[in-house]
């Protein structure tokens, strides 16, 4: 699984060098952050069936969608949910990468669900004033940036 240090490893190692300064740096960064990450992690495991929740409302909230895709929708967002919890523990966006991005979009893709759906319900909860009242500004940014990166990756 990808995490900061066995992505700086690994680059280095593709280009047949030893890591540089400016890799350990990177990877101190992320040490750095780490509390944050895990505080991040921490309030998301506690509020993930809220912010589930939540986010399909938010999308379902007009009827612009089938509403037999809704518990699918669920099940995949709070999928989503676990893996951007499991990227803020190891500091990489490992989990998502392997695990999410691509086997999900296929998912997806083949039981006809609207990729559209997904996306609205990760803005939403990526602008919800519910994370930055729960979790410090540095937590809050990390699992935004986890949000942002799952965004732009699914559009």
């Amino acid at each position: 699984m990808k995490s900061a240090v066995t992505t700086v490893v690994s680059s280095a190692d593709a280009a047949g060098r030893f890591p540089s300064i400016s890799d350990f740096e990177s990877v101190k960064g992320s040490f750095d952050r780490a509390s944050s990450r895990l505080e991040a992690a921490e309030k998301l495991a506690g509020c993930i069936d809220q912010f589930t929740n939540e986010a399909v409302d938010f999308v379902y909230r007009d009827n612009s969608y089938e509403q037999s895709n809704k518990d699918k929708c669920v099940r995949d967002i709070h999928h989503y949910l676990r893996l951007i919890n499991y990227c803020l523990v190891t500091g990489g966006t490992g989990p998502l990468d392997e695990w999410g991005i691509a086997g999900m979009r296929e998912i997806i893709r083949i039981q006809l669900l609207p990729t559209a759906a997904y996306i609205e319900a990760f803005i939403f909860l990526r602008d919800s004033s519910k994370i930055s009242d729960m979790m410090t500004q540095q937590a809050a940014a990390e699992f935004k940036g986890l949000l942002d990166y799952l965004i732009n990756a699914l559009a």
